[in-house]
């Protein structure tokens, strides 16, 4: 049980990670980097070097950031978002996003020829295979739900293995993929899609009274009480788009419109998010996982390599939109989150509802794909 005292410090060095990231993109050379990059490595290293503990070790505070304060971004962040740029967003970015979910199987499989990864993990190995493809078409979801069903989760070093190197590869692919773009469109311009014109820059600051403030808490405080009594009834369907449907119908009402704060708080609590992903990449545990973890960070290497040169080498070929390509893509490989991160970052606003409501159907079709590929190579 971690002491009050701990709880309390970690708590404020994630904010602390916030606060630095946020000052370094004063410079220059830290505007081409980003703050959401910046946080996840500032973590990193705090992490690795012990000031603060791993998320792979469990955490009371990360346990809170995941449960509570993820959701609460991501409703937050989407009652700025007006319904309109759906139109234009939404099937380009589906396209890419199933691209990229084709990408990830035929990545599994070709690691899988090149890899062959049997001798080093054993009997499980198809089950590992459908783990990888599960959760890098939708997110760490899909990942548990395939472990606990072939057990997976029962053999201690071979779970914690998986769960470490797909940290460890998962991580940076999400920094590759929000510097990509920016480089990409230096030396390939793109023409951007119609609708990232067509609404309000994310601003980079805001005046928050203390109204508004109470308002957003007590809205989006009682959307996800009501997203969580919902699942109770209706289970079938995943939490997180009981959550974006009430916070879009809220997005559309002129009061919920004119509250200022809503694009500071959501972002906030988003890069908390990202501040625990980053304390997920630790090295000293894939050093005690041993011979294994060359095997896994090959494999997964070699999947993401796939996935990436797919999605954006199509994208490329038909002249997409180089931030639709990396929202895409992080539906795919981050889930709801990082999608919407991904977006936030990017300065597009409209791919903010299209990302979050991909990588939702990521969270549905990733654990029956996943299903079928490890099916397939039993």
């Amino acid at each position: 049980m971690s002491s009050p005292s701990s709880l309390l410090f970690v708590a404020a060095t994630l904010c602390l990670a916030v606060f630095f990231a946020s000052w370094l993109t004063r410079f220059s050379w830290g505007k081409s980097v980003g703050t959401p990059i910046f946080v996840i490595l500032i973590c990193t290293v705090l992490a690795n070097t012990g000031l603060i503990p791993s998320a792979m070790d469990g955490h009371p505070i990360y346990d809170g950031v995941f449960q509570y304060i993820a959701p609460l971004g991501i409703f937050i962040a989407l009652l700025e978002v007006d319904l309109k740029s759906l139109k234009k967003t939404g099937l380009p970015l589906l396209l890419l996003f199933f691209l990229g979910s084709l990408a990830t199987v035929i990545g599994v499989l070709v690691a899988w020829v090149l890899v062959q990864p049997g001798e080093a993990i054993g009997p499980l190995a198809p089950a590992v295979a459908g783990m990888f493809t599960g959760t890098y078409i939708g997110g760490s979801v899909n990942f548990n739900a395939i472990a606990l069903h072939y057990k997976v989760n029962e053999v201690g070093t071979l779970f914690a293995a998986t769960t470490v190197v797909d940290n460890l590869i998962g991580t940076p692919w999400i920094i590759v993929s929000l510097i990509l773009p920016k480089y990409l469109q230096k030396r390939f311009p793109r023409k951007k899609l119609d609708s990232a014109s067509d609404v309000t820059e994310i601003p980079n600051q805001e005046t928050i009274a203390l109204g508004p403030l109470a308002a957003l808490f007590a809205l989006s405080l009682l959307g996800m009480a009501l997203s969580k009594a919902l699942v109770n009834w209706f289970p079938q369907v995943p939490e997180i788009l009981f959550l974006t449907s009430l916070a879009l119908v809220l997005a559309q009402f002129p009061a919920v419109q004119q509250l200022r704060g809503k694009h500071t708080l959501g972002y906030f609590f988003i890069l908390l998010f990202l501040a625990v992903v980053g304390t997920l990449c630790d090295l000293g545990a894939l050093v005690e996982v041993g011979d294994l973890a060359f095997t896994l960070i090959l494999f997964v290497t070699v999947l993401i390599l796939v996935h990436g040169l797919m999605i954006f080498g199509i994208g490329a070929l038909f002249k997409m939109d180089w931030d639709v390509i990396a929202v895409a893509s992080q539906a795919n490989v981050g889930g709801n989150t990082t999608a919407l991160a991904a977006a936030e970052s990017l300065q597009r606003p409209d791919l903010l509802i299209p990302g979050v409501l991909v990588g939702s159907l990521g969270n549905a079709l990733g654990t029956y794909v996943g299903f079928a590929v490890a099916s397939a190579l039993f």
